[in-house]
């Protein structure tokens, strides 16, 4: 069995579309929504090849109507981009969102798998990233063999006390610093941490076209050309836990 393993499209569908890796089943880690052009062509994507998908942090957000305020980094991205993705939903795809789980177990060829977008403890909004002792604490008594997780954008495989955490970093807008749109595949038993260049341009150019302030195009083009959010390769995650819906 082939596994595409996808996380944090974001709303970029041109990265999405770029990945043409053949697979039987695909998990997506969340975060399909906010931030880019496309969230319609994101879900179609994924309802179309039936992902066992979880929800993330951004997909709760939009899917229950929350606004959100803020004047720097990720959280002014997604409070002049959230509107945006509202409008361009129809209400078959926000249930979609709505009906997500927060973790979802999904047994492959007797590999167990735990997919959540942030942590065990906290699905949605909890960040460990390279905090490997934490990670190794929380999937201790899961009762899986591989973990996979997404939130931080940030590719990378690990074993810790005979489990696997597996992150396949983000499709539409990597951190790293490299642009291109990343995946993981896993098939017998290993795991291969991909990237696969796309059009940036006709992406920055759907983006382009779309009613949003000045400051919000260029924070998006500087993402998807240079992998962060700012050139000289700070990255603001401030504010990227969004506020619960009551």
């Amino acid at each position: 069995m082939r596994i595409l393993v996808i996380s944090d499209i974001h709303s970029n569908s041109v990265a999405l579309e770029a990945i043409r890796e053949p697979f039987d089943i695909c998990f997506c880690l969340g975060d399909l929504v906010d931030y880019g052009p496309d969230p319609a062509g994101c879900l179609n994507w994924v309802m179309r090849n039936k992902c066992e998908a979880v929800r993330g942090n951004h997909d709760h957000g939009t899917a229950h109507f929350v606004a959100v305020n803020g004047e720097r980094g990720f959280r002014y991205l997604t409070s002049v981009t959230r509107p945006l993705q509202w409008s361009a939903l129809d209400a078959s795809q926000r249930q979609f969102l709505t009906r997500l789980p927060a973790t979802r177990r999904v047994d492959v060829d007797g590999v167990r798998y735990l997919l959540v977008h942030g942590t065990p403890r906290d699905p949605l909004d909890e960040y460990l990233r390279g905090d490997f002792t934490e990670w190794s604490r929380q999937i201790r008594n899961q009762d899986v063999d591989v973990l996979c997780v997404g939130h931080s954008h940030i590719q990378f495989h690990r074993e810790t006390d005979g489990l696997r955490i597996l992150n396949p970093g983000s499709v539409g807008l990597p951190r790293d610093g490299d642009p291109r749109a990343a995946y993981a595949i896993i098939e017998d038993g290993k795991v291969q941490l991909k990237r696969v260049e796309y059009d940036v341009e006709r992406a920055i150019a759907l983006n382009d076209a779309l009613n949003l302030p000045d400051k919000a195009k260029q924070m998006y083009r500087t993402c998807l050309t240079t992998g962060r959010i700012r050139p000289n390769g700070e990255d603001l995650f401030e504010g990227e836990t969004v506020e619960r819906s009551a």
